[in-house]
């Protein structure tokens, strides 16, 4: 990196100001040539020509292949450098963790997961998913860190990256998560509900910079989370659609986070197990019970298994559950008015025993005028998706919110981000 034009475009807020747009316009893909960025920034050829070498300079961008003609001599592309270093990924579920290294364009480099409790509490938590990381990053020949993201399977503080009253997270309350990322890897640290992290991994398979979708998550938990106009809302408290402990009318059943009749106690993965498991030990019968009897595990995926099979129990509690996890989203479809709902988690794994009764219910119980143009899927199911939308995220908060904080030093630190905001 050269320091001088650093600091020379560091001091000038005009330069400044077009400079990190000329970045994030090859980052983004809306320029790739000198023409192009002039022609979207209307910025003069000399201008975009000292900006383009200032960014190559500092090692944001470098030269690509010739692009097509327009009549005169082919112009040379530009591309971001994508490669300059590596974010870490962590992706915390209620019963697992997934690790991941990404690069600068949220491309996955490498992965691992294990099954983990998250209620064994944050030190051991986070010793086993540092030590995951530690080996990615020594297979990965130790390459350059600029940020981790971490998602949570509860409510997140966001402005600190503490959890808040997380119901299936005993001990994580208040606990300093940025902070022990930030002492263990000395990098920008930012986290979240990892349901947030689905619905921007969501957002960047559409590729829509303002859409407005609802990722709602049915595992062992549930909870939602919302983009509006291709950002997510998070709320006053980090406990925005955490729908899974909205009352269900007339239910008296105990959830786990202490209250009654929460919408996770009566449709969420481990209540669908629970009712699972009583009906076949009165007597059930049936190609899920036979499955059980034979050893294998009662999970919320081999219930959604035996479903798609056609088994009449296992599709009883799917039907069951998606009937009232539609209810809760139709509340949120005519309060939020999305154009996009995509259901992800192990219940949705029936795919269409669960996606219809969803889809019906929503249908029937909100405004004809929110679901006019309303598309409700499934999710892709990619492994990966807690990690690509971890990975979005850092990228987000990198280059979009935080970027004129570091970019004169070239790279993202703890102290240029995080104690500026």
């Amino acid at each position: 990196m050269a320091t001088g034009s650093a600091l020379r475009f560091g001091a000038q807020t005009d330069e400044v100001t077009s400079l990190l747009r000329i970045v994030n316009l090859v980052r983004t893909g809306e320029a790739d040539t000198r023409p192009e960025i002039g022609r979207v920034t209307g910025l003069g050829r000399g201008v975009v020509t000292q900006r383009v070498e200032a960014a190559i300079e500092m090692g944001f961008l470098a030269e690509g292949d010739v692009g097509p003609s327009s009549g005169g001599r082919a112009p040379r592309t530009l591309r971001f450098r994508s490669d300059q270093a590596v974010i870490l990924v962590c992706a915390l579920g209620a019963l697992h963790i997934r690790v991941g290294l990404s690069d600068l364009d949220g491309t996955i480099l490498a992965s691992d997961h294990r099954p983990w409790d998250i209620a064994k509490g944050p030190e051991a938590t986070l010793a086993a998913a540092t030590a995951m990381l530690d080996t990615l990053l020594t297979n990965a020949g130790d390459p350059d860190v600029w940020a981790a993201s971490v998602g949570v399977p509860g409510p997140v503080d966001f402005e600190s990256g503490t959890p808040v009253a997380p119901p299936i997270m005993p001990g994580w309350n208040g606990y300093d998560l940025r902070g022990a990322f930030q002492e263990k890897y000395s990098v920008p640290t930012w986290v979240d509900n990892d349901v947030n992290l689905l619905a921007l991994t969501e957002r960047r398979h559409r590729n829509e910079v303002a859409v407005d979708l609802i990722y709602c998550k049915v595992g062992t938990g549930i909870g939602a989370g919302l983009v509006s106009k291709g950002r997510i809302h998070r709320g006053a408290n980090g406990a925005a659609g955490d729908i899974g402990h909205v009352r269900v009318h007339d239910s008296v059943t105990v959830c786990r986070c202490g209250k009654i009749g929460c919408l996770e106690a009566e449709a969420g993965g481990w209540a669908v197990v629970r009712d699972a498991q009583q009906a076949i030990d009165d007597g059930a019968t049936g190609i899920l019970a036979s499955r059980v009897h034979e050893g294998a595990d009662l999970t919320p995926e081999e219930i959604s298994i035996a479903a798609m099979d056609g088994d009449a129990l296992a599709i009883s509690l799917v039907q069951k559950s998606a009937r009232l996890v539609g209810e809760s989203i139709a509340a949120l479809v005519n309060m939020f008015n999305p154009s996009v709902i995509v259901i992800g988690g192990a219940m949705s794994s029936a795919g269409e025993v669960f996606l219809a009764e969803v889809r019906q219910r929503v249908y029937e119980l909100s405004l004809p005028l929110a679901t006019r143009d309303l598309t409700i899927a499934r999710s892709i199911g990619d492994e990966n998706e807690p990690l690509l939308g971890g990975a979005e995220l850092a990228i987000e908060q990198l280059f979009e919110s935080t970027f004129p904080r570091w970019f004169a030093d070239g790279r993202p630190t703890v102290a240029g981000i995080h104690l500026a905001a």
